[in-house]
């Protein structure tokens, strides 16, 4: 599960009055009546000045389950507009709050790696409104729903749940929750007159994929599965593949993604019979359109670390609303009590056995960016600093070419992007 920690801050609204008096003798009962007047200037809505708008205060994103979870903590209760978009080829949702003043919000977000790529915000002035722009994975079919409830502080969660659904289309529909999910605790006012709710807008089919931006069917003698079509597929990774393969990783699992007339992505599995605890994950995702890159992602992680940590929070991760609701009051209790002190032992359980085998994260990194060798010195420098339990876990960006991540929330991994023009 790939949980991202929630960041922002409240903010307080100041306002200053100033009430000035000047001429002759003014009477008792006269200045009397101009401060009653003044006061109930001072403490009326200040509509104007954003006072009353909604605030979004933090949002974070988390894996529960099936569920991918978008998490949107607002100061008292608002319904967002939820819309399906669709930009340069590629889907989106879209989650709008008009009028809300936005906290200090991140302006990014990273994904959960197969149906949220990353999660964009943006506000405009105070109370210009709060857009959060989901941009999904092609050609993964989902639905999704939405759900608002009472939060700690007199706060409120808007919570937005995304789940796998191989009936749904490209572009999910907008659908009431399933039985197995919470009914949304603040009621959503009736669509007016000639309106359609959200849910029963049906949008656009995806339009198929132009035949350039199909990947060619293995030809000669590549083998799907095999190094000979990764390398076909990700050409700019070509050295870190070839390391790999020098060093006794090989194929164990692929899997292709899409539907005909559309595109397809491909994913493998890579493994080590010196390394049983770690694990190499690679991505394929073709171009979504002309001008846009072919995308290549390879991250060796510790997924396959076990042990009593491990095994327990890899079931914790398989609750769903029902499950969590038994032991918990709220969502928020579960990922504070249950798995943030499962996450602190992961790292400290991953680092360790990151530290033991230094070298194959080194050659790793070394082969991913030749260029830059400092890049595995800087990684396993991070991974040396002692583990901070008060925080949820860190990201750290090490190199932007390629663009290389080392994460640090649960299971330690370090994610390779490879960019490959048409």
């Amino acid at each position: 599960m790939l949980v991202r920690p929630l960041s922002g801050s409240q903010q307080e609204d100041k306002a200053i009055f100033n009430f000035a008096a000047s001429g002759a003798k003014i009477k008792a009962w006269s200045l009397l009546g101009i401060f009653v007047l003044a006061l109930g200037v001072f403490l009326s809505p200040r509509t104007g000045w954003g006072a009353g708008a909604v605030e979004v205060r933090r949002l974070g994103l988390s894996k529960v389950g099936e569920n991918t979870l978008l998490t949107v903590v607002l100061d008292r209760p608002a319904e967002p507009r939820v819309t399906t978009a669709k930009t340069l080829g590629k889907p989106q949702l879209v989650v709008e709050f008009p009028q809300a003043r936005a906290g200090r919000l991140p302006t990014r977000l990273e994904g959960d790696d197969f149906l949220v790529e990353q999660v964009q915000t943006q506000s405009a002035a105070p109370g210009g409104g709060v857009r959060i722009t989901l941009d999904l994975f092609p050609d993964q079919p989902f639905a999704f729903w939405r759900q608002s409830r009472p939060g700690a502080g007199g706060q409120t969660l808007f919570i937005l749940g995304l789940k796998p659904d191989a009936s749904a289309s490209s572009l999910a529909q907008m659908r009431p929750p399933l039985s197995s999910e919470p009914a949304p605790s603040v009621p959503v006012s009736p669509p007016g007159p000639g309106l359609k709710p959200e849910w029963d807008s049906t949008p656009p089919p995806a339009e198929p994929a132009p035949e350039e931006n199909r990947p060619a069917p293995p030809a000669g003698n590549v083998v799907p599965g095999s190094f000979s079509e990764l390398q076909r597929l990700m050409p700019k990774a070509g050295p870190l593949l070839q390391s790999l393969e020098r060093d006794g990783w090989t194929v164990g699992e692929s899997h292709t993604y899409g539907r005909p007339g559309q595109r397809f992505s491909r994913d493998f599995v890579l493994g080590n019979r010196k390394f049983p605890e770690l694990a190499v994950k690679i991505a394929y995702l073709p171009a979504s359109g002309p001008g846009t890159p072919n995308i290549g992602i390879v991250s060796l992680c510790t997924d396959n670390i076990g042990g009593e940590t491990a095994t327990k929070y890899q079931n914790l991760r398989q609750w769903n609303f029902s499950r969590i609701k038994k032991d918990f009051e709220d969502i928020g209790d579960f990922f504070e009590d249950a798995l943030k002190p499962l996450r602190v032992k992961l790292r400290e359980e991953t680092k360790a056995l990151t530290i033991r085998d230094a070298a194959v994260f080194q050659n790793f990194l070394k082969a991913a960016c030749p260029g830059n060798p400092q890049v595995a010195d800087k990684v396993m420098s991070h991974v040396r600093e002692k583990v901070n339990p008060r925080f949820e876990g860190v990201q750290y960006t090490v190199s932007e070419t390629p663009l290389i991540i080392l994460n640090q929330v649960d299971f330690l991994y370090v994610k390779v992007y490879f960019l490959d023009s048409q």
